[in-house]
């Protein structure tokens, strides 16, 4: 895939994904790019695929463009990002202007891989967890791998409200709502007594840059997600260690301690573990999960894409229960947490 493909090909995907003006970044830079700026000269020594499913050239570029707003370094350039609504002409120049004034800014920030932490996924996370939680009745000790910056491991601070259900603590720290098909989940609310997750370069909430690398990879004609965000990062506490999911794993899997369930969890990452990872993971859930007792029971809740393209097009929601290994697909998300396709836990 040629770069210029995969901007095209970005664009479309964002478009489908409610975002207008990332559509309309992604196109003019397709069609304008700086082939002498620095910029250039660094994206084209990538090999191998610069598009969605590889390196996400794309991403990086428009998230780094998107962090010079927020961090307020490119005034210029604010000033045609939403909610101004400008013509190709004037955002072509603003950016094509950024990119050359604020070029060692922009190198730097595209060495690392694109980075998102989106929180709407908690919404199939809870209502999961609901399940598992209406099985076993007993408090959880939860592990996510692929973690990014935590967001999703306190879905139990969260309000999911849906029509005719609400789930939630007592005083949420922000409220899902996704457009919901479908049975109700169980409206009960887990309670988590220990949580940890784990990431290749895991993102510190606490850390400005750290921050401002989660935002800047959220679109910016989509204020409410950045809205979830930073409700999240502000009661984000859990470790998140860096290193290799699967070698973690295998240390956590003792984490649960008598009378709790120990779920592990993970959304949109499992899908990029290389086979022999995902093959060494599987066995050993499974083989724990052999080990399960009703005193102490493990949950595996995923939220992962399948190849599904023919109109179901999102992550399937499946959950596995111990003892017993019962495996319930309980219906699919989109990937950003809009929707919920609910099939119930039959």
């Amino acid at each position: 895939m040629t770069l210029r493909a995969a901007f095209t090909d970005q664009a479309v995907s964002c478009e489908r994904l409610g975002s207008p003006f990332m559509g309309q970044l992604l196109r003019l830079l397709a069609d304008n790019w700086p082939q002498n700026s620095g910029l250039a000269r660094r994206l084209a020594v990538f090999t191998g695929d610069v598009g969605p499913a590889g390196h996400s050239l794309p991403l990086r570029t428009a998230g780094g463009l998107h962090a010079l707003v927020l961090s307020r370094r490119a005034p210029d350039l604010a000033a045609v990002y939403p909610p101004a609504q400008v013509t190709d002409a004037a955002l072509r120049d603003a950016v094509l202007a950024a990119i050359h004034t604020h070029e060692a800014f922009l190198l730097d920030w595209v060495e690392s891989p694109p980075q998102t932490n989106e929180v709407r996924r908690s919404a199939a996370l809870i209502a999961g967890a609901a399940v598992a939680a209406q099985r076993f009745d007993l408090p959880f000790v939860v592990s996510e791998l692929g973690a990014s910056g935590g967001l999703n491991l306190t879905w139990d601070h969260y309000a999911l409200s849906l029509p005719g259900a609400q789930i939630a603590p007592p005083d949420p720290a922000l409220t899902l709502q996704p457009d919901w098909d479908g049975p109700l989940p169980p409206v009960v609310t887990p309670r988590i007594t220990e949580r940890a997750g784990v990431d290749l370069n895991p993102l510190d909430p606490a850390r400005a840059d750290d921050m401002l690398r989660l935002t800047a990879y959220l679109w910016p004609d989509q204020p409410h997600r950045l809205a979830l965000t930073r409700a999240a990062a502000a009661v984000m506490d859990a470790p998140i260690a860096q290193g290799d999911a699967i070698d973690w794993l295998a240390t956590r899997l003792d984490a649960a301690p008598n009378g709790h369930v120990h779920l592990i969890q993970h959304t949109v990452a499992w899908q990029y573990f290389p086979a022999d990872a995902q093959a060494r993971g599987r066995a050993l859930i499974e083989t724990a999960g052999a080990a399960a007792t009703h005193a102490r029971p493990l949950a595996w809740l995923s939220m992962e894409s399948d190849g599904d393209t023919t109109g179901n097009i999102g992550a399937a929601l499946v959950l596995r229960l111990w003892p017993g290994d019962i495996t319930l697909h309980l219906g699919r998300a989109d990937f950003h947490g809009r929707w919920v396709r609910w099939s119930g836990a039959t």
